[in-house]
């Protein structure tokens, strides 16, 4: 090693090899000064000069002294031995293949639901507004076994997915179902939000998909339909918080209808809340008279009233009118009148001028309300 390799070097590094090496006034030294006690220093030892050792080694030897004997963890990860290497590489692979088997196990645990249900795969599709679906599932680790075992070496490549199904009714017999979105999704959770932009009937079903496109699935959902926007924004996000709107979000997810209703989206409304969905069933036990059913239908009340929403949108600037009366148009041209909506029909005529009086635009809304009152029935106990 030759004086100019040393000039190479930062005044640190020169400083801590004079140190090492007991070289005298080191403290005080200027780097040329430096260069010269340790070329000296090594030739006066017959030794390579100390310019040969690593700052990387001396720093770790520094460490490990001031960490005591026996100690084995470096400063330097260069500094460790290839035993000790192939332990940290080892333990890294591990810990990525627990991180990826987790991420792709979608087994899940039971729902604290009816007494001695068994633990079975489900999906419940359930609408959350117009813009919202909330998928649920659970998934039993037999399922995940057979997928693998289906899938053989392509369940290597295979990813989490939910799919979506559109429902498209045309001329057949039966709705067609077209694969309109995969969505990727990952183990450890049994809940996902979809977002949606148009309204859609749709399912959804749960699998893994496979590098060449393969899908298998694990189990599929209910059946639903997503609203108009103007029926509301998105309904709460929390089960908690579903109480509230609980008999609108079964309805919307069809769980009044007759077609698309699904006995796994009630089991798991009724598991998590905590109560029966639906109309009240009519007690076994009944009345003890005639009169009894007749007081009872004299204390029944149910009174019906409705209103309707008429909303447009104009040129912006416009003055419009409603029979007659002005109505209030945003800056974006849009507008809304709550009305009443009384048990006959209606003729509204809706005008929209130009802001210099010029132009003008009718349209006329016929609209008619009847209403009709039923005679109250009972139930009797032998018909339930």
């Amino acid at each position: 090693m030759t004086t100019a390799s040393l000039r190479e070097k930062p005044v640190r590094d020169l400083a801590r090899l004079a140190k090492q090496h007991g070289v005298s006034g080191w403290h005080s030294m200027r780097k040329d000064q430096l260069i010269r006690a340790l070329v000296k220093k090594a030739k006066s030892r017959g030794a390579a000069p100390a310019a040969t050792l690593r700052p990387s080694a001396v720093a770790g030897s520094k460490t490990a002294s001031r960490r005591g004997p026996g100690t084995t963890k470096q400063a330097d990860r260069k500094g460790l031995t290839k035993a000790e290497r192939d332990a940290v590489v080892a333990r890294r692979l591990r810990d990525a293949r627990e991180k990826l088997a987790k991420a792709k196990n979608l087994s899940t645990g039971r729902e604290s639901g009816k007494p001695g249900r068994r633990h079975r795969d489900r999906v419940v599709l359930m609408v959350r507004g117009p813009h919202w679906l909330h998928a649920f599932w659970e998934v039993t680790p037999r399922s995940i076994a057979r997928a693998e075992a289906a899938l053989g070496q392509e369940w290597h490549s295979a990813k989490p997915v939910l799919r979506m199904l559109q429902i498209e009714s045309g001329s057949q017999a039966s709705p067609a179902e077209r694969p309109v979105r995969d969505i990727p999704i990952h183990g450890g959770v049994k809940n996902w939000f979809i977002d949606i932009r148009d309204r859609i009937t749709c399912r959804v079903e749960i699998g893994y998909k496979t590098s060449s496109g393969r899908f298998h699935a694990l189990g599929r959902s209910n059946v639903v339909s997503t609203p108009a926007a103007s029926q509301g924004d998105t309904l709460d996000v929390h089960w908690g918080e579903i109480a509230d709107d609980c008999e609108k979000i079964y309805a919307l997810s069809g769980g009044f209808s007759s077609e698309n209703n699904s006995t796994e989206l009630q089991e798991l409304f009724e598991e998590r809340l905590k109560r029966r969905l639906g109309p009240p069933a009519a007690r076994r036990a009944g009345p003890s008279s005639e009169e009894e059913a007749v007081d009872r239908e004299g204390d029944f009340l149910l009174q019906v009233d409705a209103e309707m929403v008429v909303y447009g949108v104009a040129k912006p600037g416009a003055y419009v009118t409603l029979q007659g009366e002005p109505v209030r148009v945003q800056d974006d041209g849009t507008f809304r009148v709550r009305l009443e909506m009384p048990d006959r029909r209606q003729v509204l005529p809706i005008v929209a001028s130009t802001a210099d009086g010029v132009g003008e635009q009718t349209i006329v809304l016929a609209v008619e309300r009847n209403t009709k009152v039923m005679e109250p029935c009972n139930r009797d106990a032998g018909d339930l």
